[in-house]
């Protein structure tokens, strides 16, 4: 049984038929065309619109979508019938074969670290495919084209339902309070969740992480763990891992080390030294030559949406950061700001601590462009900081006030901070309305 017909539902019942499965997906919305096509195209049963509960509770496994929260009533029933519920990611583990994994969670910095260990592995020549949280599901890659590894960008939802599920390499970035509403709004069980990465890992296998980051250090010991650790950092050096001293980045896997200066890096800020630092260890501990790495870290393109060049217009900047959908993200796009800023921010808030922005906001911020449906709280957070803030109910809005409160020299920046689903599809909708609005200008 598969609640949900998203990327990860209609991945797993496109692995599940192909295992033997008896498989029914329900999906409570509209399924969207394109997976409506392939469900039919294999065959599979469906339905949409609403959820068939006498049928799901004879279910001998349940495939939850990792969207779906555990306080919803179907989920509450489920539980309480005993059914087993699992996660795409570990149907997809069952059935991998010999294929191995590179898992990489965390609350920032998860996507670009995927990319940029994706890009080196694919620039050495390695049988692999990026998965998970972006591109496709890790199930769907498994069923139709196997590969000998998967680079796999892993969620806090997604590992909360796991079993088994063991990652050859697992990086974990860091972890800032997000999600939240999710988590009870306890921030130890979202810590429990972005831990679980490790939870089943053996002595063969390697658990890379930011020694930098506080929430990680502090909880290490309460989360005991078999692999082997590879901490990255530029505080300390250590002769297994990383660590960055006077530009010079050093990484180190058993015999192995690779020595690059920062200034060779395509990505550019603090963050994505560290993020460059674990796909380097990444890439090391899988056996990519040096040169390799070297080449990649090099010709690497950063993302869309994420700290995204979009245009100079009269001489403002305009940076497109839609991806930042927590106070964290934006916190590391403003701490990499050298130019005055206007700053986009809003939408749904998701528990939010503003008080983490606040020397950032008074040091680089200009003016504050709200663009949400509830913008009370983040008035109230800012409003001794900076001497404006304006309202504003969509991209073309926002663009054009801050293009107004903008002056030669300075640099709009939309990140948000906020989830996007008030006045947009999702963050990469919010992304390219602020692109267009922008080249309207």
């Amino acid at each position: 049984m598969i609640l949900g017909a998203g990327e990860s539902g209609v991945g797993a019942a496109i692995l599940g038929i192909k295992e033997g499965y008896s498989v029914f997906v329900s999906d409570a919305g509209r399924i969207q065309d394109k997976y409506r096509s392939e469900l039919e195209a294999k065959g599979i049963e469906f339905e949409e619109g609403k959820h068939s509960t006498e049928r799901i509770l004879e279910a001998d496994e349940v495939m939850k979508s990792p969207g779906i929260p555990e306080k919803s009533s179907l989920v509450k029933q489920i539980r309480a019938k005993g059914i087993p519920v699992i996660s795409e990611i570990e149907l997809a583990y069952r059935h991998k074969g010999k294929s191995c994994i590179l898992g990489i969670t965390g609350s920032n910095g998860k996507t670009t670290t995927t990319s940029l260990a994706y890009h080196i592995c694919k620039h050495s020549g390695l049988d692999c495919a990026m998965v998970g949280n972006i591109g496709i599901s890790i199930a769907k890659q498994v069923a139709e084209d196997p590969k000998e590894w998967y680079i796999a960008e892993i969620s806090s939802f997604q590992l909360d339902d796991i079993n088994a599920f063991r990652p050859d390499i697992a990086i974990l970035t860091n972890i800032t309070e997000d999600h939240l509403d999710r988590y009870e709004y306890k921030f130890e069980n979202y810590i429990r969740s972005k831990f679980s990465i490790v939870k089943n890992q053996t002595k063969t296998d390697f658990f890379i992480f930011c020694a930098d980051d506080p929430v990680i250090q502090k909880h290490l010991k309460d989360f005991p763990f078999q692999s082997n650790p590879l901490p990255y950092t530029m505080q300390k050096e250590s002769n297994q891992g990383g660590f960055i001293r006077n530009g010079q980045m050093s990484v180190q896997a058993g015999n192995e080390t690779l020595r690059m200066s920062i200034y060779d890096f395509a990505l550019k800020g603090i963050h994505n030294q560290y993020n460059t630092m674990a796909a380097g260890l990444a890439a090391l501990t899988i056996g990519i030559r040096k040169d390799k790495i070297r080449e990649a870290v090099q010709s690497f393109e950063s993302l869309e949406h994420r700290m995204e060049y979009v245009s100079m217009v009269r001489g403002v900047e305009f940076i497109n950061d839609s991806k930042a959908t927590n106070v964290n993200s934006t916190w590391f796009a403003l701490e990499s700001m050298q130019k005055p800023v206007i700053l986009i921010l809003g939408g749904i808030d998701k528990g939010n601590d503003y008080s983490l922005l606040r020397p950032l906001v008074k040091e680089k911020v200009k003016a504050i462009v709200c663009m949400g449906t509830d913008n009370r709280k983040i008035h109230e957070a800012f409003q001794n900081d900076v001497p404006l803030i304006v309202n504003t109910s969509s991209a073309r809005e926002a663009v054009k006030s801050s293009f107004h409160l903008a002056a030669k020299g300075d640099v709009v920046l939309l990140s948000p901070s906020c989830a996007s689903f008030d006045l947009f599809k999702n963050y990469e909708d919010r992304g390219n309305q602020f692109k267009e609005a922008v080249r309207d200008l």
